[in-house]
């Protein structure tokens, strides 16, 4: 090989690493915004916390930072010996392959389970609950869908959030967890009234449980989790799986279910939901609907199925998010196209409807700058 051959190959090489440094650079100013936010409000969102940004099916950001004050440590460790963990492990920092609950971000996987029995002709939206639970048409709650059960619209009174998990977290079975809930009050007429709680899905898992002859867990596993690469995402040990809010997961698993739902339920080439299916969960189906009971922190969002409405718009959703009691807050902003998901543990929930709302301003404002 000639020096001047030599010579070129090594300004070549030169050349590409600069553009990978600037690259690297570039795409670290782009988000120094929203880490010096993040920063700022970590002792307020648990002392720890992953933040992951994906546009273009790539993930362009992705930030952990760790700052435990003495009293958060000491917190996490009685919660740790309560619940038999090691307190060491507890205390690990946080980064995206951290597997923790989810609570309500829950909502959204279990929609969309049941939306791929939609697709394949399995179920229809506007199916009855007592054409497969006689025991509803028995109490005279038979008439109700499941596009009620999806929209939190049954107007079956579960009572507050608590209540309504301890209905199915106290059961040995689904079969008596549906006993159970066919013989609560109605507190209006089904598609009327809007009542967010863990009724509605866990009517919804039982019913495409009883029609495919597999547990609900499973069934999740099948057509959601392994077709999206979340490998660490489930729904836990518990007898009765709870569909609303019993899932755990990671940033890193999280953030490929909001890519399929970005990608209109396309996931690195497989459809796992269709298009419609999509479209249909980012709808608002409350929008005249009697309010028994919301989130404090939900503000005035209207709800889809599985997924509250951030942001509308006249086709579909806008911004959709599904966030959880522990903190955490996985959005998709179809407009901007792209996705985004904050994982804390958390479970004070002062300001919090604030603080999604100012950090999603200052990444929204860093991704039109990309």
């Amino acid at each position: 090989m000639s020096y001047n051959h030599c010579g070129i190959c090594r300004k070549c090489s030169l050349i590409i690493t600069f553009l990978l440094i600037f690259q690297v650079t570039r795409a670290q100013l782009s988000f120094e915004k929203s880490d010096i936010w993040l920063q700022g409000h970590l002792h307020q969102l648990g002392g720890r916390a992953v933040l992951i940004i994906l546009k273009n099916g790539e993930i362009v950001h992705q930030k952990s930072d760790n700052n435990l004050s003495p009293g958060q440590k000491m917190a996490i460790k009685f919660i740790a010996k309560k619940e038999g963990i090691n307190p060491k492990e507890a205390l690990k920092d946080y980064n995206i392959n951290t597997r923790a609950r989810i609570a309500s971000c829950s909502k959204w996987l279990s929609a969309a389970l049941v939306m791929t029995f939609v697709d394949k002709g399995k179920l229809n939206l506007n199916d009855t609950i007592g054409k497969f639970f006689p025991v509803f048409t028995q109490h005279q709650k038979g008439n109700i869908t499941i596009l009620d059960c999806l929209s939190h619209m049954t107007a079956i009174d579960g009572g507050n959030l608590k209540q309504s998990r301890e209905i199915i977290n106290k059961s040995n079975s689904m079969e008596e967890t549906i006993n159970k809930i066919a013989q609560l009050p109605m507190e209006g007429a089904p598609g009327k009234v809007f009542h967010y709680s863990s009724i509605g899905l866990q009517i919804a898992a039982a019913i495409i449980q009883k029609i495919s002859g597999k547990d609900f867990k499973l069934l999740f596993s099948e057509r959601i989790a392994k077709p999206c690469n979340m490998i660490n995402t489930d729904f836990g040990n518990e007898k009765v799986p709870l569909a609303a809010g019993g899932a755990f997961s990671t940033p890193e698993d999280y953030i490929h279910f909001l890519q399929m739902i970005l990608q209109d339920g396309n996931f690195n080439g497989k459809q796992i939901l269709s298009k419609e299916s999509v479209f249909k969960m980012e709808q608002d189906y409350i929008k005249n609907a009697k309010v028994s009971y919301s989130p404090e922190q939900a503000g005035n969002m209207g709800y889809g199925l599985g997924e509250w409405i951030m942001e509308d718009d006249k086709l579909r959703a806008g911004v959709v998010t599904s966030p959880g009691l522990f903190g955490s807050f996985p959005w998709v902003d179809n407009k901007r196209h792209y996705a985004g998901f904050l994982f804390v543990v958390n479970l004070k929930q002062r300001d919090r409807e604030k603080n999604y709302t100012d950090l999603k301003e200052i990444i929204d404002k860093e991704i039109d700058r990309l």
